[in-house]
């Protein structure tokens, strides 16, 4: 019965001495809700009489004044919660929950160290927004005064307009938003950005996260610099290479190039004839916007795509030279096919001169090209023997009375000479119109009779 008793004092004593502590809690947590309730007021209230709902909208942040003042509404509810949490490691040390409390009190001692960090990260990225933004504002007004866009349009950069088509009105041009001011003033805001968000993730204090993302944004603010000396190359290369390739195309039709068609006589209409003139100004063009291009990946230290590029510069002077050689084999095949089809009247043979010297112009582009040389050089030399046999069968088959017509005219050249005029092998009276063996023919002594 003592024992009994004893224990219900005790739990009694307990009580009552709690009963403090609750209070001390339950006030603690009565203050962290009027004070968390007063802050949230402040700011979801006083901020949207303040307008900053219609900031949030001129910011960009939110599209209406709607969802302006939803924003406002979380940021207040997250402060709410926030306070709560902060006054939770005094509310459980009230009540003698230690073990409890201590690692909260640990969680929120690290994040109201952090605070400081978070604000000064905070602060620095409006700054520097609002320093771009200003900077990004003049630099556009600056290039519109000056006429940048007007300057670009007369290079023959038109920008398409867009018109409204709205139901009962008519399609005028609308004011055209990506204009090269406003680009170049985009660039320069992203520019000004990327040092100052290095910045603020400094200030952060975290390695783990701020030291890559660091890394990252300075590898890109090196950069840069090359990227604009690149872009530069590629543009001047351009419009160098324009301005080259019109006036190597009017150079070229002054001097009549195109004439060489009727020169070399092939036959083409009017609408279908190659312009030879404009074709070259175009190759020009494109080999200049090639060599800048090559120079600009080269800036930009990309080294695969720089090798890809120079060892198409070094293909270039083989690629150029076979172009010729099958040129040059074209017109001259040509050439030869008229001649010899106005001479003889055979459109064949000139066919066949033709597309012999176009054969053997194939065969050294191939082997200039380094296309399998050595299966070029042989399959050449193939064709070229199969060619001499197949002749001197055809002419040893289908010749043979002419051969044999034009050996006998040559043994019996042979017997004058070694016989003397009107004396043949065959004893005298054997003149010229005699074979050897042959019947007697007409004598063509002088008169008086036979020469001794």
């Amino acid at each position: 019965m003592n024992d009994a008793t004893n224990s219900l004092r005790s739990a009694l004593n307990s009580l009552i001495e709690a009963i403090p502590n609750v209070i001390v809690a339950l006030l603690l947590l009565l203050l962290a809700f009027i004070i968390a309730t007063v802050i949230r007021g402040i700011i979801v209230k006083g901020f949207t009489k303040l307008g900053a709902d219609r900031g949030l909208v001129k910011a960009r942040v939110a599209s209406n004044e709607a969802q302006g003042k939803e924003i406002l509404k979380s940021i207040g509810s997250v402060v709410y919660f926030l306070i709560f949490i902060l006054f939770l490691p005094s509310i459980l040390d009230a009540l003698n929950m230690q073990s409890v409390a201590q690692p909260i009190t640990n969680m929120v001692e690290q994040f109201l160290a952090f605070l400081p960090n978070v604000f000064a990260a905070a602060l620095i990225l409006v700054i520097g927004f609002f320093i771009a933004r200003l900077v990004r504002n003049l630099i556009q007004n600056l290039l519109t005064s000056l006429k940048i866009d007007h300057w670009f349009d007369r290079l023959g950069h038109r920008r398409k307009t867009e018109t409204a088509t709205e139901p009962g009105q008519r399609s005028e041009p609308a004011v055209n938003k990506h204009t090269l001011a406003s680009v170049l003033a985009n660039v320069a805001f992203v520019v000004i950005l990327i040092p100052i968000i290095t910045v603020a993730l400094e200030a952060l204090n975290i390695e783990t996260v701020s030291e890559p993302v660091t890394n990252v944004l300075n590898t890109v603010l090196l950069m840069i610099p090359n990227v604009f000396v690149a872009i530069i190359l590629v543009l001047v290369g351009y419009y160098l290479a324009t301005f080259i390739s019109q006036l190597l195309t009017g150079l070229l039709h002054r001097t009549g190039i195109n004439s060489v068609y009727d020169f070399v006589g092939i036959d083409q209409p009017e609408n279908s004839r190659f312009d030879l003139a404009a074709i070259i100004g175009q190759v020009v063009k494109v080999l200049i916007v090639l060599f800048f291009t090559v120079e600009a990946l080269n800036v930009l230290q990309l080294n695969v795509l720089n090798q890809i590029g120079n060892a198409i510069i070094v293909y270039l002077p083989l690629l150029i030279s076979a172009l010729l050689i099958l040129g040059l084999a074209y017109l001259g095949g040509t050439l030869l096919q008229g001649v010899i089809r106005k001479y003889t009247k055979s459109s064949f043979s000139g066919a066949i001169v033709k597309y012999i010297i176009i054969t053997f112009a194939v065969f050294m582009a191939l082997d200039q090209l380094g296309f399998a040389t050595t299966i070029v050089n042989i399959g050449f030399l193939l064709i070229l023997g199969g060619l001499s046999v197949a002749f001197a069968i055809s002419f040893g088959i289908g010749g043979r009375e002419f051969a044999k017509r034009n050996l006998e005219k040559f043994e019996r050249k042979i017997q004058r000479d070694t016989g003397g005029p009107g004396n043949g092998p065959g004893g005298p009276g054997n003149g010229p119109g005699n074979g050897l063996g042959g019947p007697s023919g007409p004598t063509n002594n002088p008169p008086g009779g036979p020469r001794v």
